[in-house]
Parts: C-alpha cells; sequence; structure tokens
C-alpha cells in the first residue's frame, strides 16, 4: 500500500484517504498556518501503518524544544520504526530517532542527504531548516535550501515556501538584498507565509530599517497573523522595531496584546515574551508585574532541555525577583551538561555561561556578567536563534559595561554597533553614554 505525491515520491502505508490529511498538514506547516497536527493525527487515523505519518508528528514535537513535546517525538520514532519504508523513508526515521532524542547535528546530517538526493522532498528542506535555525548553523540555513533551489520550479507547490526558507538563509548569511527580494517574492506568491513574512523583517532588523520594518509588518497583518502559529514571533519583529525607535509605550502595547496577552506556555512564545521585557528591563524600564506571569510559566516548563529556553527562563525570574527558580535552572544546566545529547554542548560552550551572566546582571555584579559574555559572543550561535534574537547578549553586554563604569569597554563596544548599525536610534544612544561616563 503506497502513494505517490505529485513530485514522484512515494508513501508507504499511505492510501488517499490518510494522503490527504498528511498533505494538508505539509501545506500548514509550510506557511505555519492551521492545525499541522490535527492534520496528521488524521492522516494517521486513516492510515496506521502510514510511515512519513508518523516522522512528521514526530517532527513538528522534536522542533518544539519542550521536554513533554521530546517524550512525545520519541513515541512517533517508536511507531515508525517496524513499518514498511523505502531508502528515504527509513531515513526520515532515523534522523527522528537522532532529533527526538536530542542529536540535533546527527539529524541535520540525515536530511541533508536526504534533501541532496531527493531535493523535492520538502518535508527534509522544512525540518531540516528549522533544525538550522535551532543550532544556529547559519551557513546551513543558506546551502541546504540553495542546493535544492535548481530542482524546483515556480508552478511546483510549495516553491513559495523554498524561496522564503532560501530568504532566511541568505539573510542570516548577511546577503541582504537577495533575501529581500526572495522573501518578498515568497509573500507575492502566498501572502499567509509567515516565514518569508519573517525572512523580509530580519532583513529590515539587520539594517536598521525600523520605518520600513514596521510598514512591512502592519502592511498586511491579517495575512501573516491569521490561524499562524508564528504570529507571536512576528509581532516579537514589529515591537523590536519599535524597541530601536524608543517607542516604549508601543512595545508594551504590544506585548499585552498579540505577543503575551495570552500568558502562552509554549516555550518558544515565553523566549520572545522574555526577550522583548528583557530589552526593556535592561533600558531600566519598569514593566510592572508583567515578569511574574511569564516567569510562573517557565518555572512549570523546568529547565535544562534546550540551552536558548533556559537563558530566556532566566531573563524572566531575574525580572522577577525570584531566587529559587533561578537556582533551579542553574542546576538543571549542570545535570544537563552530563548528558550525551547535543544539548549538553549548547550549554555548556553559551547556555550556561550566558545563564550565569543574566543571574549577575539581576544581582548587580555587572562586572560579572562582562566577564562571563565576552568570551561567548563568537560562538553564541552554537547554542541556536537567530542574529537578531542573539543580539541581545551584545546588549546585555553593553549596558553591563557602562554600569560597571569600564569607560574603555563601553566606547568599543559602543563603536563597533555604531558601525554594524549605524542608522539605529539605540546605536545612538548607547554612544551618547558611553560618551558621557568618559567625560565623567
Amino acid at each position: 500500500m503506497a502513494v505517490r505525491d505529485a513530485f514522484g515520491l512515494t508513501f508507504s502505508g499511505a492510501t488517499d484517504a490518510g494522503f490527504s490529511p498528511y498533505s494538508q498538514a505539509v501545506r500548514e506547516l509550510q506557511c505555519f498556518i492551521g492545525d499541522p497536527i490535527g492534520s496528521v493525527d488524521r492522516a494517521i487515523a486513516a492510515n496506521p501503518d502510514f510511515v512519513m505519518a508518523h516522522v512528521f508528528k514526530g517532527y513538528l514535537f522534536g522542533l518544539a524544544t519542550e521536554r513533554e513535546a521530546t517524550a512525545v517525538a520519541r513515541t512517533c520514532h517508536e511507531a515508525a520504526l517496524p513499518l514498511a519504508a523505502t531508502t528515504r523513508e527509513q531515513a526520515h526515521v532515523a534522523a527522528l530517532g537522532h532529533l527526538a532524542w536530542g542529536r540535533w547535528h546527527e539529524a541535520s546530517r540525515i536530511l541533508e542527504d536526504i534533501a541532496i538526493d531527493s531535493p523535492l522532498d520538502l518535508v527534509a528542506l522544512l525540518t531540516g531548516h528549522q533544525v538550522d535555525f535551532f543550532t544556529g548553523n547559519s551557513r546551513m540555513l543558506r546551502d541546504r535550501i540553495g542546493r535544492a533551489l535548481p530542482s524546483w520550479q515556480s508552478s511546483m507547490p510549495g516553491y513559495h515556501a523554498v524561496l522564503g526558507m532560501q530568504a532566511f538563509g541568505l539573510e542570516e548569511m548577511g546577503d541582504y538584498a537577495r533575501a529581500e527580494k526572495l522573501g518578498r517574492a515568497a509573500v507575492e506568491i502566498e501572502p499567509r507565509d509567515g516565514w518569508a513574512q519573517h525572512a523580509v523583517a530580519h532583513v529590515m532588523e539587520m539594517q536598521s530599517r525600523q520605518k520600513d520594518g514596521i510598514a512591512w509588518m502592519r502592511a498586511n497583518p491579517e495575512a501573516w497573523t491569521r490561524e499562524s502559529f508564528l504570529k507571536v514571533h512576528n509581532w516579537w519583529h514589529l515591537a523590536l522595531f519599535h524597541y530601536d525607535l524608543g517607542e516604549t509605550d508601543e512595545v508594551l502595547a504590544l506585548y499585552d496584546g498579540p505577543i503575551y496577552g495570552d500568558g502562552s506556555p509554549l516555550a518558544l512564545n515565553m523566549v520572545d515574551a522574555s526577550a522583548i521585557l528583557w530589552r526593556l528591563h535592561l533600558g531600566g524600564v519598569d514593566v510592572g508585574d508583567r515578569w511574574a506571569a511569564l516567569a510562573a510559566n517557565w518555572h512549570k516548563a523546568g529547565g535544562g532541555n534546550y540551552a536558548f529556553n533556559d537563558a530566556h527562563a532566566m531573563m524572566a525570574f531575574v525580572g522577577a525577583g525570584l531566587e529559587a527558580p533561578a537556582r533551579t535552572v542553574v542546576e538543571a544546566q549542570r545535570e544537563a551538561m552530563r548528558g550525551d545529547d547535543d544539548n549538553a554542548a549548547f550549554t555548556r560552550d553559551v547556555g550556561r555561561p550566558l545563564t550565569l551572566a543574566i543571574k549577575a546582571f539581576g544581582d548587580g555584579n555587572y562586572t560579572e556578567t562582562v566577564r562571563l559574555i565576552r568570551p561567548i559572543r563568537a560562538i553564541a550561535n552554537r547554542f541556536g536563534g537567530s542574529h537578531a534574537q542573539r543580539d541581545v547578549i551584545d546588549l546585555t553586554l553593553m549596558e553591563a559595561a557602562l554600569r560597571s563604569g569600564d569607560g574603555a569597554l563601553a566606547r568599543a563596544l559602543t563603536a563597533e554597533r555604531a558601525l554594524a548599525r549605524p542608522d539605529s536610534p539605540l546605536s545612538a544612544l548607547f554612544s551618547r553614554r558611553a560618551a558621557d561616563l568618559s567625560e565623567n
């Protein structure tokens, strides 16, 4: 029992009854909309032996970076293992196994090989691209898709998603002009493609084009928010533009509304919430009791599962003034570093020193914050995220240098930022503060 898709790929254990909702799940992931988990569950219900349905569900949960979701991914892997499968599908099963057990880099390499052999395997591209994001592999964000792109034609279903992923990879490698061109083309083909929308926002963030970014995000929010599970992150991008312009009230309004008005317990949404509140905290903005609700959700989630999340959880605990949960995160990281998965390295190389630096900042020990962050700046990509997300590390370092009274370092860091983002009002503000520190 098998079905062939429009690209000639075989799907073992599938009938039309199961393949239809599976295809819908893949289309939903292309745009980050709808309920791909519900769709793939219908595929599994119709065809229990549909191996790629189990794999796809496992990928969705494995990429959630949450402990309970990881357990579901492992269950999906166990369900897929004994099922009939082609060589390509067996490789997917192996990739899922590595992902479910925290071996991100092994999963990446297998997905890379699948896409080399089958460049029209959109699930391999979509999943591999997200793995590249969570491991901070900028080059593969670009090259994984770039290798496959010549095999795609504009008339093919899902072409917009390939363009959107290529746009984000180009942006992360600093090729802003081509990134924006491809991102805009993807959105023109499919306005609901939230990843392509976000790729263009990244370009404008890195180029300090705040007003362009606000116009881009506000032009058609209905398209990128409707039924979108990426909408919180895209609202976060809009908030960053307002933040850089010093429009604090607008940032808080976005936080209280679409960013964290519903108090989401999902790690990906809590990361965005922590990141925006921490930026305000660095600027001395009183955010009231917002930290408390966010910290409560982070406390329930636990730590030590993904280092990038741990650092953002610590921001919330510091902001809320909660000492016990902060210690719990530190202990969870100590345990995580004893593991044999990739998160042990994520934590050891970047996550732990950064988390301790954030804790030191909260304790007013700014010199210690500087000491901990400086060695990890150049390797911060190792624990995942994008350039825009990891910018919070530089912001924390600059603020700590200023508060510690280290005028020479503050001048050096602010000069560096002014060169990278010359049109940023925030860069100008830091430069003025560094100059004032030197004069005093």
